[in-house]
Order: structure tokens, then sequence, then C-alpha cells
């Protein structure tokens, strides 16, 4: 028996490292996953290799008819919808003077739009099942005060406003939203920053090292789960001190 037996769950962004890390915890916790990111050939991979409790489907989350597309796909393969994880994110390490528009435009369209669409869409199924678990994945970035992550961290700042919003409103529906807020976590979009950009935030840490896929995972699991029945609108701080 698994904790979320009986449960499905949507995973954006969940073809590489931590959305994969959430889909794959959560199939052998007894969920139903649908994994969803434009990276197509990883992401079927991923949802290959977990076998029959997964799907994969290729998505822009800043797209309302891909959201549609996606909710549609979920609901013919596996009946229902209790739980959404927003991980899709992008990331430029570019202080505000060097932060074009279009660049600033793109990383909003998927860090902050995709979470709101993303948010709005699974009202309804969720709200048919009696209630559910959305998480947004925000960042300490969104905690305080960083440089040369302007725009990455505007996006994760609103993230913690739409966590906290929804949590307020959507309490009325049995819907619990919460947002974790990884530190340095071992993925690929670490690789958009420089090396010694990346050292620095490790030091910055008290337990010195980056954080694990699968210790986000577990925090993911556990505001899903229901030993987290009485959790909502929380900060889930993962970051190994980081923001102390």
């Amino acid at each position: 028996m698994g904790v979320l037996d009986g449960k499905v769950a949507i995973i954006t962004g969940a073809a590489r490292g931590q959305g994969e890390a959430e889909a794959r915890m959560y199939a052998r916790e007894g969920a139903k996953v649908v994994l969803t990111d434009v990276l197509v050939a990883e992401g079927s991979k991923v949802a290959a290799d977990i076998g029959p409790a997964a799907r994969f489907i290729e998505h822009d989350v800043s797209s309302k008819d891909g959201w549609d597309k996606v909710i549609a796909a979920t609901l013919e393969a596996f009946g229902r919808l209790d739980i959404l994880i927003n991980n899709a994110a992008i990331s430029r390490p570019l202080k505000l003077e060097d932060t074009e528009p279009d660049v600033y435009d793109q990383i909003y369209r998927v860090n902050q739009l995709g979470v709101y669409l993303g948010m709005r869409a699974v009202l309804d199924p969720m709200r048919a099942v009696g209630g559910g678990c959305i998480i947004n994945v925000a960042s300490v970035a969104g905690f305080k005060g960083t440089s040369t992550l302007f725009a990455y961290a505007a996006t994760k700042w609103a993230v913690r406003g739409m966590t906290k919003a929804g949590a307020m409103e959507l309490a009325r529906y049995k819907i619990r939203v919460n947002a974790i807020l990884p530190g340095v976590i071992d993925t690929p979009i670490l690789g958009t920053q420089s090396e010694s950009m990346n050292e620095k935030l490790i030091k910055s840490a008290p337990l010195r090292r980056m954080g694990h896929v699968d210790e986000i995972a577990a925090g993911a699991l556990y505001l899903a789960s229901p030993a987290a029945s009485f959790v909502t609108g929380t900060d889930f701080i993962i970051d190994g001190g980081m923001s102390l």
C-alpha cells in the first residue's frame, strides 16, 4: 500500500530533474502520474520506464489550449485528478539591466503564467472529486534578495503570492495549495549558471552541499499525502539552511 494509492497527479517539467524524481516517487507510492514537458524524447522515456501508471504529454505550460488538452487526456486515461505539481521553470542568470523584455517575457510565461494557468485548469476536476492538492515549485530566490537572477526571482516571488492567495480562495473546495522552495539542487537548470555562482550559493548554505532531487520529491510526497491534510498556504523550504 502506497500513501498515494488511488490518486492521480499531473507533474509539469517532468522529463528530468525534480519533476522526474517526483513522478517516479509518486508512482512508487501508488499514484497514476501524467508527466508533461516540452522535452518529448526524455519525457516519453521516463513515462515508459515508470510503466502503465504513467503517461507523457507534450505540453507548453504557457498555453491555455495546452492545459485544456492535458486535463482532457488525464481524465480520459485515469478518470480523475487529485494532485498538480507546477514544477516547470526556466532560468537565465541575468541582472536587471541585462534582462531584455523578450527574455523577461519568456521567463514570465513559463514560470508565472504557466502556474496560473495550471491552477485554474485543475479547479473543475478537483472539485468534482471533492478536493485536491496543488504544489507550486517556487525557490529560495523567491524568499530573499538575489543578484543576477532578476526575472527568475520575480516570477518565484509571484508563485509564492499565487500560492497563498490560492490557499485562501480554494480552501472552501478542500483544495490545499502549498509552495516548495528549493535551494541549490543538482538539476540541469544549474547548467544555466556559472560554476563560480553555483559554488557561491552552495557555500551560503550551512549544510554546504547541493540538494538531491529525491529530497525535493520527498517534500512533494509529504504535501500530497494524508499526513499533510491540515497544511495549506505554506512555504515548504528545502534549502540546506540557505535562507537562514
